[in-house]
């Protein structure tokens, strides 16, 4: 299966380069940790490539922005969307990138092109439905594994439910996930290193979420749900923390051991793979 990317430099004149990789999304954030010098020459080995990818097929992108220093990223796996790894894997990003900008882009592809200036909806699939994943019950054996492919959701300070985070974002549901929740099977507490998470608050009407990838229009959420206040914490899972106490407690994290084994995966990455 393919796991294609986008890859965009943009010269101090302001033109841009756009270029696709076939094979470049999974470990796109270990490819980057090798700093700009040797990012722009296994980029522009792959070739100049018109092809803009969307929000549904580019699982992952890097724009290089040569005159501004910014370099705004995002993937579909790898550290960086891992809750044990994140922090982590931008901090190293930054030290690999200094001066630079290091951003992470949360509206996928369609937030590379509103960078450039370009129409966003290019890259847009505004036809397509909502796939939200299944409820997932406490003893799933995917909350088993280290780094689950699951979404937490909390709602007011009582009930705790699990999505399997395999398609699209619960929060894409909009209020309507409140019925698919009601007679769930409610976790209680979720202890999981989760990719993805929201904390609803149905008295005061308002939801704040998370993620750790990418989320198709995450900019235009409130549209989906009308009368509610939304809150868009980008990747601080702490955010829902805060908010859930006792519902949501995520295992602590090694921040200097999970600095070491993002450099170990970036050597072993760089190794083995081919463009």
């Amino acid at each position: 299966m393919a796991d294609r990317a986008n890859f965009v430099v943009v010269r101090e004149s302001g033109e841009y380069e756009l270029y696709l990789s076939r094979w470049g999304a999974v470990g796109l954030d270990l490819d980057l940790l090798a700093g700009p010098v040797d990012t722009l020459s296994m980029v522009q080995g792959l070739g100049v490539d018109d092809w803009w990818l969307d929000d549904v097929h580019c699982q992952g992108a890097a724009l290089i922005d040569l005159g501004r220093r910014v370099l705004l990223l995002f993937a579909w796996e790898g550290p960086s969307t891992v809750m044990r790894y994140r922090a982590a894997t931008l901090d190293l990003l930054r030290e690999a990138w200094p001066g630079w900008d290091v951003r992470w882009a949360y509206d996928g592809p369609a937030e590379l092109r509103t960078y450039l200036g370009l129409d966003p909806e290019y890259v847009r699939d505004r036809v397509r439905d909502t796939f939200p994943g299944p409820l997932l019950e406490p003893e799933d054996e995917e909350l088993a594994a280290p780094e689950p492919m699951a979404a937490v959701v909390t709602v007011g300070s009582d009930h705790c439910y699990v999505v399997a985070n395999v398609a699209d974002h619960p929060i894409r549901e909009g209020a309507a996930l409140l019925d698919r929740l009601s007679g769930g099977p409610d976790h209680g507490i979720c202890r999981v290193s989760a990719d993805a998470g929201l904390h609803i608050d149905p008295l005061r009407r308002r939801v704040g979420w998370w993620v750790l990838g990418t989320v198709a229009e995450a900019y235009e959420v409130p549209e989906r749900w009308p009368g509610w206040t939304v809150e868009f914490w980008q990747d601080s899972w702490q955010e829902h923390v805060r908010l859930a106490p006792g519902r949501f407690r995520p295992p602590p994290i090694d921040r200097e051991r999970a600095r070491a084994e993002v450099r170990t995966a970036a050597v072993r990455h760089r190794s083995s793979t081919t463009r």
